[in-house]
Parts: C-alpha cells; structure tokens; sequence
C-alpha cells in the first residue's frame, strides 16, 4: 500500500529567489569583515564574479503539528481573598469616614443649636432682667410720686389746719371780745337797774335772780346741742356766763371757769350759740346774766 504525500505546488522562481538570498548574505558576511578589520589590514582589492545557476526546486518544508492551545490559567484564590479583605476593608473605611463625617455634622449641628438656645436665653434673660428693672424703677417713681403727694397732701391738711385753728381762735378772740363788750354792758344795764354798783343787794337785783326752774328749762335747751365726744372717764365741769337780750336773745357768753377739757369748753360755747334764743322765765322775764354749769355726763 503505497502512502500518497500531499505537497503544495512549486511556486515559479524559488531557486532564483534562493541564489539572490545566498549572494545577498555573502555581502553582509563580506561587509562585515571588513568593517571589523579596516584598522589593521589595507584593503586588499579583488574581483568578484557573480554566476547565475539554474534554479533548483526545494523540496517543500514539513508543517509542524499545530501547538496545544494553553491551559486557561486557574484562579489564585488566595490573591482573590486578598483582594476580597482589601475591597472590605476599604468599604468599611469609607464607611467609618462617612460615619465620623455624619457625626461632625451632627456634633456641629447640636453644638449651633446649644449656641442659639444659649443666646435665646441670654435674650430672654436680659430682657427679664430689663423688664424687672423697668418694673422697679416704675414702682420707686410711683413710691416716690405717692410719698411726695401724700406730703402734699399733709402740708396741706397742716396748713389748712393752722388756718382754720388761726381762724378759729380770731373768731375766739373776736367772741370774747364780743362777750367782754356786751357783759360790760350787761353790768353797766344791771347797774342802772339795781341803783347801784355790782354786788349791791338791792330790791330790784335781787328780784332779777332767775327761777330754778328756767335754770333747767334753758340747760334743756342748750344740752341736746352740745356735739362733743366723750371719751374719757373724768367729767369736768364748765362753767358759763351768758348774756341775754330782754326778749332772750344771747348776746354773748364766755367760759368763766374752765373744766380743763378745751374740746368740752368749746363744744358748750359752740351749743350755746346755736341756742340764739333762750325761753322766757316763768314771770316773762328774762334776766340780764346768767351762769350756766354743763358736765359730760351730767
């Protein structure tokens, strides 16, 4: 059994190809002897010859059995672990960055709201304390307007009272005056009715004396007038004098002997004035002077 080989076809020119290949590497060989020996050697001239020979076919080239492909190369686990630990590991860093970052913020966060709750209640402090100081300002201005008014006020009282006193003891004055003047002239009248000077004791002074009984007739009329306040446990006594008209009309009085209660005193005097008129004795007379004795209680 006879085994057919299987070659290409012969390409036309391959031995010229060939001879031009072989001369072409001669040069070079040539070249570079002389290249390294051009120092040293003259140049020695030669002739060349170049001779063309007939082609001749070579024979074809086995092909070489084609190469296993390579084994895809197995996985490095371990360098896969590595880089898996390396992307964890970054992973939790950035992680731990993002939450240190978050925390700043919200450290940062809380500590402007401390700031702005501390400056609000600095506000608010600061406007309490205003508010306070305004409020005890006002109250010493109204302590102060309230004392002076009230100063004012008791000046005033004082004043008004000194001239009322001032007011009243002219008109006291003037009263005594008056009821000095007019029992002068109940004397002098007594007189010229008795014949004679005080404290002669004659007919006519001595039927002048009053009954008892008007005594307590006329006491009846001047008591419910006498405004006083009693408060005290003594009971003094005032004695009056009282000059009257013939028709019994007062025309003065005057306290003779004081009871030592100068609110007493006066509030008799005050009565006896408001009377005006006295009653009629019981004959239709009415005496000149009379004294009149007046208690508290009585």
């Amino acid at each position: 059994m006879t085994t057919a080989t299987l070659r290409p076809p012969e390409a036309d020119g391959l031995g010229r190809g060939l001879l031009f290949a072989l001369i072409a590497h001669g040069l070079l060989v040539l070249a570079l002897s002389a290249g390294l020996h051009w120092r040293s050697d003259a140049e020695p001239a030669f002739e060349a010859e170049l001779w063309s020979s007939v082609p001749q076919v070579a024979a074809p080239r086995e092909e070489a059995p084609p190469e296993p492909e390579p084994e895809a190369p197995k996985p490095d686990l371990k360098a896969q672990q590595q880089q898996q630990q390396r992307e964890a590991e970054e992973a939790a860093q950035q992680q731990r960055e993002a939450e240190i970052a978050i925390a700043k913020e919200k450290k940062r966060k809380e500590q402007q709201a401390r700031e702005e709750a501390e400056k609000l209640e600095r506000e608010k402090a600061a406007r309490e304390a205003q508010e306070k100081a305004d409020k005890a300002a006002k109250a010493a201005k109204e302590k102060a307007d309230k004392a002076a008014q009230e100063e004012q006020e008791r000046k005033k009282l004082k004043d008004e009272k000194a001239a009322k006193d001032a007011k009243e003891a002219k008109a006291a004055k003037d009263a005594d005056a008056k009821r000095e003047a007019l029992r002068l002239e109940n004397l002098r009248r007594i007189q010229g009715m008795a014949g004679g000077t005080p404290g002669s004791s004659g007919a006519a002074a001595q039927n002048s004396a009053p009954s008892a009984g008007w005594v307590g007739r006329v006491k009846g009329k001047i008591r419910p007038l006498i405004i006083y306040s009693d408060e005290g446990a003594a009971n003094p006594t005032a004695e009056v004098q009282v000059a009257l008209g013939p028709d019994g009309r007062i025309l003065g009085s005057k306290i003779i002997k004081p009871s030592g209660d100068s609110d007493w005193d006066r509030a008799v005097l005050r009565a006896i004035e408001k009377a005006e008129v006295l009653p009629r004795d019981s004959d239709g007379r009415v005496p000149p002077v009379i004294i009149l004795s007046f208690k508290p209680r009585e």
